[in-house]
């Protein structure tokens, strides 16, 4: 698949999430898609790795319980050969502690035919293990 392509595919799948369609967002990727969000799951109660389709939805499951994100930009998207590097940006709340985030991103893609194969993010962990750390302060 050619690299702008790629790119296509990664933005149609960036629009299923922000329409809030995790099944179409799960239309384009593989049956064994490797998810990894890094962080401790004690921390950031979505954060690890995930496998399958399976995998993914608990990951935006348990996103949708924990967070309410407010603002979510894809800003630059940079692609060679089967992988997509998108940098962007992404406000939210966590609902528990009703703190907010405003943190920049970048996301690794990795393509196999036309179906994302696996996907890696990298976050300024430490913010959101405080705003879940607070939240986890206020319930004890």
């Amino acid at each position: 698949m050619a690299e702008q392509e790629n790119v296509e595919r990664v933005q149609a799948a960036y629009a299923a999430f922000q329409r809030g369609d995790i099944e179409g967002l799960l239309g384009f990727m593989t049956d064994d898609i490797d998810w990894d969000v890094p962080g401790s799951r004690e921390a950031i109660p979505y954060a690890g790795r995930q496998r399958g389709h399976a995998g993914v939805t608990q990951f935006f499951s348990t996103l949708a319980q924990t967070e309410d994100i407010s603002h979510f930009e894809p800003r630059e998207f940079i692609a060679q050969g089967d992988k997509v590097v998108v940098l962007g940006n992404y406000k939210g709340r966590v609902k528990a502690s009703n703190r907010t985030y405003d943190i920049d991103w970048l996301h690794i893609f990795t393509l196999r035919g036309d179906r994302i194969a696996a996907f890696r993010e990298f976050v300024d962990t430490a913010a959101l293990a405080d705003a879940h750390r607070a939240a986890t302060a206020q319930t004890a």
